[in-house]
């Protein structure tokens, strides 16, 4: 018998890394080897490849049509996004190949979909998966089967102009119990942007969200301000939705106390490892939100919301920067309010801005004597050149410049 003699039967896909298994993104060649060790020699009909790439969900749910009578509803869907085959050994006019013992190799290749495909993903009421089936045919025996998944991560760059933007807003509320008004209380928040790169199979470093906020409370009673991470999967199947929510990061702050004001000036999140977001596929979505909410004692919770979406692809540099100028003017809110300051503000004195030693350096970079061979070894300045014209002259009913008596006159009609 086959089985017998077959001591190891395997799927190993190359991958850069010994220690890692690879991952793949849309337009990637899929390559490896179906391993056969031998301990004596056998007949085989055929090995076979299919590699295929699902989206599935399904879910039950137990309805009613009367006082005694209940069923259950089947919800269910799938999206294929892969789907190739290849033979790596076949026997020709029906006759059997004979294989001595011992390792075998034979190597597959196949190439991703260049359209876009969606992250693996494991949730409660669905998943994405892509794996590689290999089928061993032996004569007078059933076939051998083996099935290994692998990963694939769809990327998603938050260096865009979309993913860079500051995300902000402000929301209040009334607190009341039954018909007692407590009074107001409101909520100002604002991140950098909206596109982050949580710590992932990719082995990326987690980022940190710096949350600027400000918390008004005008009521009576103390309240407790926190900021949350929530992750919220979608599955959608027959026109039916179906969501499952948790909060993967908190954030508490300090009490607030009746009729005071608490500011944050950046306080950190931590981005736990979690997966990137998955906004193309049609029936699973996975989103993040950062809320900024507040607890009032007696009455319902008000929250902020500002969506988050998880990349793969980390800042750049270059973004790094335009999001640490960006933060610097963060701590003020007013902007928010969408509010033209009644006086507006005079413009810095000269003085103010630029340095006695600065001053004089640029009195002295205008001097003719200098050498200026050394001026790219300093920062560069903008200035403004001071041009002077001449006057004009004096106005006088006298020609300063009239014509000699003795010049005869000229015709204009000759």
């Amino acid at each position: 018998m086959i089985f017998g003699k077959l001591k190891k039967f395997d799927i190993v896909f190359d991958s850069p890394e010994i220690d890692s298994p690879p991952v793949f993104s849309s337009g990637d060649v899929v390559s490896g080897k179906v391993v056969l060790d031998l301990a004596g020699e056998c007949k085989v009909e055929s090995l076979k490849l299919h590699a295929e790439g699902f989206a599935k969900v399904y879910w039950t749910e137990s309805r009613s049509a009367g006082s005694s009578t209940a069923y259950t509803q089947n919800y269910s869907d799938e999206v294929e996004y892969l789907n190739r085959r290849e033979v790596l050994l076949q026997a020709d006019n029906a006759e059997l190949i004979l294989i001595p013992a011992g390792r075998h190799e034979f190597p597959f290749s196949f190439q991703l979909p260049d359209e876009t495909l969606v992250t693996s993903f494991e949730g409660k009421h669905g998943s994405v998966r892509y794996w590689v089936k290999v089928k061993l045919h032996r004569p007078w025996a059933t076939v051998r089967k083996l099935k290994k998944e692998f990963t694939v991560i769809e990327p998603i760059d938050i260096n865009t102009p979309a993913l860079l933007a500051p995300q902000a807003g402000s929301k209040d509320k009334m607190a009341r119990v039954w018909y007692h008004n407590f009074g107001q209380v409101s909520i100002t928040a604002k991140i950098d942007r909206k596109g982050y790169t949580p710590a992932s199979i990719l082995q990326l470093p987690g980022e940190v969200i710096p949350v600027f906020a400000e918390f008004d409370n005008a009521t009576s009673r103390s309240v407790v301000p926190k900021a949350y991470i929530t992750q919220t999967q979608t599955f959608l199947a027959r026109g039916t939705m179906k969501q499952k929510q948790a909060v993967v990061a908190t954030l508490s702050g300090d009490v607030v106390g009746a009729q005071r004001r608490e500011t944050w000036h950046g306080r950190a999140i931590k981005i736990p490892p979690v997966g990137p977001s998955i906004l193309q596929c049609r029936i699973i979505k996975v989103e993040y939100m950062l809320r900024v909410c507040v607890d009032v004692p007696g009455t319902s919770k008000l929250c902020l919301e500002l969506p988050l979406v998880m990349g793969t692809i980390p800042l750049h540099p270059f973004g790094s920067r335009t999001s640490s100028v960006s933060s610097q003017y963060s701590v003020n809110l007013e902007w928010l309010r969408m509010a033209i300051p009644e006086q507006p503000e005079p413009p810095p004195d000269y003085s103010s801005v630029v340095t006695d030693e600065e001053a004089e350096q640029n009195t002295m970079a205008h001097r003719p004597e200098e050498d200026l061979s050394g001026i790219m070894e300093h920062p560069l300045r903008a200035f403004v050149q001071e041009f002077r014209f001449r006057p004009p002259p004096v106005y006088c009913e006298v020609d300063p410049n009239p014509q000699p008596l003795n010049m005869r006159r000229r015709c204009m009609t000759c």
